[in-house]
């Protein structure tokens, strides 16, 4: 389709369109965020919603599964959001800190800010720091990303979030939870810009809860990983909601810098979870996994895209889906390895497990390499349990509900212990155990 050829909008796009034109003037920004604003907003009227004549898009079709859009999330009391923390488990009794932003926006008196002050960590509200000298920074995306259609409909509609700013040399002694909290009917825009200082070290964990039935979730995390800085990220996407659940990573590395990040998916209809990592520096190492689970006619999308710009860094990306029903899941994963990022070392696996025959697995896995001096493969792979192992397991008396529940267990666990957080592993090997007892 040509780029100028007007387009006729959709329900949904139309609605978006009204939706950004009514909310513009009560938005938080300086004149430059709006005008950025007003750049993605406008992208929104000529191109609509990202779809499948959009390669990035062409498995994942955002505007076919958007049939109406809701309006913005009205802001939350404390005591709203409360009682959606009481009934969230999200990481259990595993000790942290919290931050909560609940309807896309920051509640200070639910977070744990004055303990973190204490740890080096510096918390302020994004809605504030739009409107600083720096806002326009702050919506700012890498090369990798431009155009994207997720980024920009966050970018327009942004409600609100938080920035983590962790000490030069600090290192955090309990993960850090972004907790996002859903208190009623509506869309939540939020996004979050972690900034690790040289030398600091941060253990994230990223959850959502409530009522996701109304409305899309669109969340972008920013990391700033700076020289000798590490940051580790576990994102869990649970829960059964049926709007679109839409997330995206952006992450900027200095040199001798260390990201490890594993997005967990289990449950919603239609998520999207990418990932843009850029290698700043040289010498430095990023570990990306993914575990999906869907069933039903669910639609779970794992994107990534690892720009190799400097020398001497490695990439490592290991990803693995297991699809019951009717349901989809995606796999597109690229490494770009520049014509002087000689020395790189960039590995990217995806294996799907079908558990029935209704169910689609698309695997793009993708290299592109203008440096010869470089260890760089991808692999790919789609089956069904092993009949021979399965088969093995029941000789022994084990039912075969049970060997099955064993043999995938093994498939995912594989992937959560190899990202090797022993605090969340046994919690996310029951998320697994407890989505294989419900299938059941």
């Amino acid at each position: 389709m040509n780029a100028n050829t007007p387009i006729t909008h959709t329900q949904a796009e139309t609605g978006l369109i009204a939706r950004y034109d009514s909310a513009r003037a009560g938005f938080a920004g300086t004149d430059a965020v709006i005008a950025l604003r007003d750049a993605a907003a406008e992208q929104l009227r000529r191109k609509g919603l990202p779809h499948r004549r959009v390669e990035e898009y062409k498995y994942t079709d955002l505007r076919a599964f958007m049939k109406s859009s809701a309006r913005l999330s009205a802001a939350a009391s404390a005591d709203e959001a409360r009682a959606v923390l009481e009934a969230s488990d999200g990481f259990g009794d595993l000790g942290r800190y919290r931050i909560v932003i609940a309807n896309g926006r920051f509640v200070e008196a639910l977070s744990d800010v004055a303990a973190l002050a204490g740890e080096g960590v510096t918390v302020t509200d994004f809605t504030e720091a739009l409107g600083g000298d720096n806002g326009a920074a702050l919506l700012a995306i890498p090369a990798s990303a431009e155009g994207d259609g997720t980024l920009a409909l966050n970018t327009a509609f942004v409600q609100g979030g938080v920035m983590l700013s962790v000490r030069e040399g600090a290192e955090v002694s309990k993960p850090v939870e972004l907790l996002h909290v859903v208190a009623g009917e509506g869309a939540q825009v939020t996004r979050c810009r972690i900034a690790v200082a040289p030398g600091a070290k941060l253990k994230l964990l990223e959850t959502f809860a409530g009522n996701t039935s109304s409305g899309e979730t669109n969340a972008v995390f920013d990391y700033d990983i700076a020289d000798s800085a590490e940051l580790t990220v576990t994102r869990l996407i649970d829960g059964d909601g049926e709007g679109a659940r839409l997330f995206t990573t952006l992450a900027r590395l200095g040199s001798e810098a260390r990201f490890h990040t594993l997005g967990f998916i289990a449950g919603p209809s239609f998520v999207r979870n990418q990932q843009f990592v850029a290698f700043a520096g040289e010498n430095s190492e990023a570990r990306l996994f993914g575990v999906t689970m869907a069933r039903d006619k669910a639609l779970a999308d794992q994107t990534l895209i690892v720009d190799h710009a400097v020398p001497n860094c490695s990439s490592r990306e290991f990803f693995k889906t297991v699809l019951d029903d009717e349901a989809r899941g995606v796999y597109q994963g690229r490494i770009n390895v520049a014509p002087h990022a000689q020395k790189t070392d960039g590995e990217m696996m995806t294996q799907a497990l079908l558990l029935s025959e209704g169910p689609e697995m698309a695997n793009k896995p993708e290299l592109e390499i203008f440096a010869d001096d470089v260890l760089c493969a991808h692999g790919a792979t789609s089956g069904q349990i092993d009949e021979d192992l399965l088969f093995y397991l029941r000789a022994r008396g084990i039912p075969e509900d049970e060997a099955k529940t064993l043999l995938v267990l093994a498939f995912l666990s594989e992937a959560i212990e190899e990202f090797g957080e022993d605090d969340v592993t046994g919690m996310l090997e029951e998320r697994v155990r407890a989505w294989l007892a419900a299938r059941s």
